[in-house]
């Protein structure tokens, strides 16, 4: 019996996938639920599990962008599974292959006719746009006629090279996710009314609970207390106080949310993502670390979900661990709203009319200036900024132990 094994649907609205990574060969055997290939969607990259044992047949190359639903491979249920590993069969053929003497291929000599080096029409137009000459490009046409795809993929002069160092090129088609992550962002620059307010915030007070109650906090918890709690915190009190910040436009109405799913950018091997923490505003220091480190970990080893990346209703994102001063973070769409962290230096400040060092991080929030005014996007600013600076007032209700649940 063949099966067909077609592409399932990863999500609502999702419509094709794209063939990351072929993870056997053809001609294969495959065991059932065996892991055969990574797909990306435009949100997360999947794994697809062949759905029955036998022999595998390949439909579709890799980087293949492929409809939901479209058959990927075959499996033939009937085959029998071979003695002892099943990859031996393709270690054998690369073995033999490898073995195998090559013979070269004579020599032939370059054709040349009124075609070489001249252009089709199609590629004219593309090289007039880019400004390169047909002369400079080698066609790989008949007869060396320079094609529309020569034209598309040449690349202009990047001047003449008199050092004699390479000057090689080379290009990589983007992955799914990486394309709708370039695609989302250009749209929120180009459909929000975007702007950036900053402020400073003096991270002492910080550095002296973690200093005290760290090791007592992983010990307790089984997770380190780490920034992005407070982080949090501070932002979930400051969304209470100006609720403009945690909404969104939804064509003529502003929708405004009474819970704070809260959106934490991660680098994960794919690219970013941004994994939601769900109504964080019930959770203690300790929810949110071990939530931040679960979604870390999955993000990282490639097994989010896209249900665990949709839906925020505002985004923390941290430039500071790639060693970032200062940035303009991008609204992440729908959301309205998205506060960028930075590295913490130690620099020279002002406290009681005399100069003192301090570990200062640079804050930024970048905004929708269609449905927050100026006047709410400094005050939430602010309001993140004194809960930093005070968080046993603001964020413990003055008792550290009981908030740490020590």
């Amino acid at each position: 019996m063949i099966l067909e094994m077609k592409v399932p649907s990863p999500g609502e609205s999702i419509t094709e996938v794209e063939i990351a990574a072929w993870l056997v060969q053809d001609g294969d055997y495959v065991e059932k639920d065996q892991a055969i290939a990574e797909v990306d969607s435009d949100k997360a990259t999947l794994e697809l599990p062949a759905e029955m044992s036998g022999v595998i047949t390949l439909k579709a190359e890799e980087g293949d962008a492929v409809g939901v639903g479209a058959v990927v491979c075959l499996i033939d249920t009937s085959a029998v599974k071979p003695e002892g590993d099943a990859p031996a069969k393709a270690a054998k053929q690369a073995t033999a292959a490898a073995s195998t003497p090559v013979k070269e291929a004579p020599a032939v000599p370059a054709t040349t006719s009124y075609a070489t080096g001249s252009a089709s029409p199609a590629a004219k137009k593309i090289l007039a746009e880019k400004g390169i000459s047909a002369s400079e490009i080698v066609g790989t046409g008949k007869d060396g006629r320079v094609t529309k795809e020569d034209a598309v993929k040449a690349v202009p002069s990047m001047g003449t090279n008199t050092t004699g160092g390479d000057r090689t090129t080379s290009r990589s088609k983007l992955s799914m996710l990486r394309r709708k992550v370039a695609e989302r962002l250009v749209s929120a620059k180009n459909e929000t009314a975007m702007l950036t307010t900053f402020n400073e915030v003096d991270m002492g007070p910080i550095f002296a609970l973690r200093k005290q109650y760290k090791e007592a906090f992983t010990e307790k918890h089984g997770v380190g207390l780490g920034f992005m709690s407070f982080f949090a915190k501070a932002v979930i009190r400051a969304l209470e106080l100006y609720p403009a910040i945690n909404s969104m436009i939804d064509e003529k109405e502003m929708v405004t949310y009474d819970f704070c799913d809260i959106s934490i950018a991660v680098s994960g091997p794919k690219g970013l993502m941004v994994p939601v923490i769900r109504n964080a505003e019930n959770l203690s220091f300790r929810g949110v670390e071990a939530e931040v480190k679960r979604l870390a970990i999955r993000a990282r080893d490639g097994e989010i979900t896209i249900d665990e990346m949709t839906g925020g209703t505002f985004t923390i994102t941290n430039g500071g661990v790639f060693g970032s001063m200062l940035s303009t973070p991008i609204i992440n769409p729908p959301q309205s709203a998205i506060l960028g962290m930075h590295n913490i230096v130690e620099r020279p400040v002002v406290k009681n009319g005399a100069i003192v060092v301090a570990p200062i991080m640079y804050v930024a929030l970048s905004y929708d200036h269609r449905i927050i005014d100026g006047k709410e996007s400094v005050g939430f600013l602010v309001a993140v900024k004194e809960a930093l600076e005070d968080p046993t007032t603001f964020l413990m209700d003055g008792d550290q132990k009981k908030a740490l649940e020590l």
